[in-house]
Formats: C-alpha cells, sequence, structure tokens
C-alpha cells in the first residue's frame, strides 16, 4: 500500500509563498496520477491540483495562476508551489493518486497551511 509524506506547511502572511512536497513509498510512482488535496476547518476535504503520469496539469478554479504542481519521478516525489497567499488558503494540504476524494485510502498526516491576513 502506498504511503504518502508531506511537509513544508507554515505560517505566512497574505501573499506570502511556501513550497509543499510529498514523498511516495512505491515502486511505481511514475505510472501514477498525482494530486494535492486541502481540508480546512469545518469543510470536506477538496481537490487543489493534479498532475497525471503524462504530466497533463489541472487546478482548481480558485488557485489557477497561483499554484504550480510537479513531479520529480526519480524521487517519487510532488511539489506543491504555492504563491499570493490568501487567508482562504489556510488548511491541512495532503498527497494522494488522483480521484475522487471519497475512494482514496492511504492518507498521510498533512501539513498545515496557515495564511494571515
Amino acid at each position: 500500500q502506498v504511503q504518502f509524506v508531506e511537509s513544508g506547511g507554515g505560517l505566512v502572511q497574505a501573499g506570502g509563498s511556501l513550497r509543499l512536497s510529498c514523498t511516495a513509498s512505491t515502486s511505481i510512482f511514475s505510472i501514477l496520477h498525482m494530486a494535492w488535496y486541502r481540508q480546512a476547518p469545518g469543510k470536506q476535504r477538496e481537490f487543489v491540483a493534479g498532475i497525471t503520469n503524462r504530466d497533463s496539469i489541472t487546478y482548481t478554479h480558485s488557485v489557477k495562476g497561483r499554484f504550480t504542481i510537479s513531479r520529480d519521478n526519480a524521487r517519487n516525489t510532488v511539489a506543491l508551489q504555492m504563491n499570493s497567499l490568501e487567508p482562504e488558503d489556510t488548511a491541512v494540504y495532503y498527497c494522494n493518486r488522483q480521484g475522487p476524494v471519497d475512494m482514496l485510502a492511504s492518507w498521510g498526516q498533512g501539513t498545515q497551511v496557515i495564511v494571515s491576513s
């Protein structure tokens, strides 16, 4: 079963930047479609950005132009560069395979992002 370890979160002022990283423990990382998700307090976990095994990328509307997802198959990592952060981006961020949130397993601990106004 694949395990994910997220890192890079922290406290940042509005307008600032953070770079999140996720490492996957699997030998088949290069064929996985990967994604970042987030869960804000009192809200359901939601899709943020995805990257397929052919580097096709999608973003949720609210982060387009501000966030950039990338992957390094040699290191089994997927990153999320977050610029122009807004207080609404405050959440715990998770990586996982790309798919319906309710059907995904093997969630890691996530990494907390707090954006102060």
